[in-house]
This record gives C-alpha cells, structure tokens and sequence, in this order.
C-alpha cells in the first residue's frame, strides 16, 4: 500500500488537489490550521465570485463537502506542521499536537494574505471607520445588510474605491500586481449599485488591468450599465471635513490636483505572501522567491514542483491568484504528485 498525500491549505487549490487525488483512489491528509475548511473565500466571508457569479458560501462551500465527506480524505483541522523530515515515499510530517503523519508526497497550498492597510495611512484606513477594504465591502453584501457606513449605519450616498493598496507600491515593498483586484472591484462596484441604485460608485486607478476575458463582462459593463465612474489619478491622501471623507491626489488625466467628498471609501487591497512563508520555508526546506512567496522552477518542465524533490505547490503560495487557476493548479499538483509517486514504486520495483 502506498502512502498518502500530506496536502497543507485548505482553500481552493487544496480542496481541489484533494478531490482530485481521492477522486483517483488516493488516500490524503489534508492539514488545516484554522477550524474549518474554505480558505478566504470562506474564513473572510467573500460574496459573489468572479467570473461565475456564484456565492461563495455555494461554490467553495461544495467543494467544501464534497472533500469532507471523501472517504479517503482525512481532514485534520485546528493543524500545523511543525516537521517534515525524510525521503519521497517515506515522508514523515509531525504535527503540533505530536501526531505523526507519514506521506510519500506532499502539496502546499498554503494560499495567500490580504494586505494590511493599516500600512497605508495616509488613505485614512484605521484613522476613520467609513475607509473600509473590498473585504469587509464583501461581507456586507454576503450578510445581506447591506451596503452602511460603519460610523453610523446610514446608506452612503457616494463611493470611492481605490484601487492598487498594498500592490503595484514600491514605497511599501509591494512591486506585484495582485492580479484580480481591478476585476474584484468593478464586480463589487456593481453590486453596490444593484443594492442601493442611489448610491453613486467612483473607481479610482492608476491603470486598469481587467485580464484576458474580464474586460467586456466587468469594465465596460461597470461603466456602460451600473454606471460606475472610472477616475485615473494618483491618491495623495483621504482625510475628512468633518462631515465627509475626501479623496485628494491628482487627476492624471488632465493634471490638476482633485478633492472630492464621499460617504465611504473603499481599499481594494492586495494579496501579500503567505505570513507564515518564513516558517513554512523551514519546515519543509522549500525555497521563497524574492517577494517571499513560495518558489518554483520553469512550468514547463517542472509541473507543480518546489525546490524539494517530492514536494508541490499550487494556488496564491506561488504568488497573487485567481480562485479559478487556483483550482486548476491544485489539479495539475495531484496529477504532478501522482505522476511522481508511480514513478517511485516503478523505481522501487526495479
């Protein structure tokens, strides 16, 4: 009997790699160190996703159950790895509570983390409760309360998202672009305004980078339908006159400085490394890039792979992610750790 897959992350990619590796008759170890399964679609409330328009509570939440009730997948919730010593096909991974879990391969899906905007503030987040983040814009529409200043609970008449917090900033050590948060935003902007049609919605950018086949579905329709108006500009500060926010910079576009009042103004914050990459690092001897992310070698000839012989990754651990290529990595990762694992029993069979 072979050993089973030690899949680390509970999100997307790995209730995706898991489903997958059971799916094939694969016995798997899925670790989680929070006390339920979802990952940030599910721990951080997300509401509509992108591009389906599927709740996330629906989507993620099947995935959720169908991994729960495999009968070869042994979730382990409230779990860390805190070893992980050994060979490909005689791993053996010691958990914080001193259970032992032997593997012949193992997956990181150790996702991603939502930037801190208290390290940005100077656009007013932790200084004035009404500068909230898309995710708490998220959960807000996933409640069902919906839209409200947090100061006072009234519905805003006006607001500002802005866009590119914690990425695209070399000031704060952020060089990437998270990818969907452009998308993100102009989906929320929508649903702000199908939610409250009174509420008028500004999207502040620097560039728009709605990728690949978002452009149609979510710029022009933001603009052309929801009417939700797009400003290029650069974001000096968001202080408050006492009655409203107001949003100072420059307008880029035709370069004279703007101050413009809103309700509520709306960090579209990015995805950061994993803060617990250092340690996840030295745990299992897997090279970071130089964002601190999860390091992996050129996909087209090292599928999946770390820099440890028998060790895979898959989703936002490499970087800034969409859920959808997350669940299409974490499939590519099980078929990577399959792959290998019949290549070490051919081996053993010699």
């Amino acid at each position: 009997m072979t050993k089973p897959v030690l899949i680390v992350g509970g999100g997307p990619a790995g209730l995706s790699a898991a489903h997958a590796l059971a799916s094939a008759g694969r016995n798997v170890v899925l670790v989680e160190k929070e006390d339920r399964l979802g990952g940030a679609p599910i721990l951080s409330g997300y509401a509509r996703l992108v591009p389906s328009h599927e709740w996330a509570k629906d989507a993620i939440g099947g995935m959720v159950a169908r991994v729960d009730n495999h009968p070869l997948v042994d979730v382990r919730l409230n779990a860390q790895v805190q070893s992980f010593d050994g060979q490909p096909g005689a791993f053996v991974a010691t958990l914080k509570d001193g259970t032992s879990v032997e593997a012949e391969t193992a997956i990181l899906t150790t996702g991603f983390t939502h930037f801190d905007s208290l390290n940005k503030p100077e656009w007013g987040f932790g200084t004035y409760p009404d500068v909230v983040t898309t995710v708490q814009v998220e959960q807000m529409i996933s409640s069902g309360a919906g839209i409200r200043c947090p100061s006072d609970g009234r519905v805003p008449d006006r607001v500002a998202i802005l866009l590119c917090v914690g990425s695209r900033d070399r000031q704060i050590g952020r060089e990437w672009c998270s990818k969907i948060c452009c998308t993100v935003s102009a989906n929320i902007a929508m649903e702000i305004r199908e939610m409250s049609p009174k509420t008028n919605v500004y999207i502040y950018y620097m560039d728009i980078r709605t990728f690949g086949l978002y452009e149609g579905e979510y710029y022009w329709k933001s603009q052309e339908e929801a009417k939700v108006k797009y400003i290029k500009a650069r974001i000096a500060e968001v202080t408050s006159d006492g009655k409203r926010l107001l949003v100072k910079g420059e307008d880029t576009l035709v370069k004279r400085p703007i101050s413009i009042p809103f309700d509520m103004v709306v960090h579209a914050i990015g995805m950061d490394p994993n803060v617990d990459n250092m340690t996840i690092s030295s745990v299992f001897g897997v090279e970071l890039n130089k964002y601190q992310y999860i390091a992996k070698p050129s996909t087209y000839a090292h599928l999946a792979e770390t820099s440890r012989p028998g060790v895979f990754v898959a989703g936002a651990a490499t970087g800034p992610e969409t859920i959808d290529d997350s669940i299409a990595q974490g499939q590519a990762a099980a078929m990577a750790a399959l792959n290998y694992g019949s290549a070490l029993v051919g081996k053993a069979a010699e």
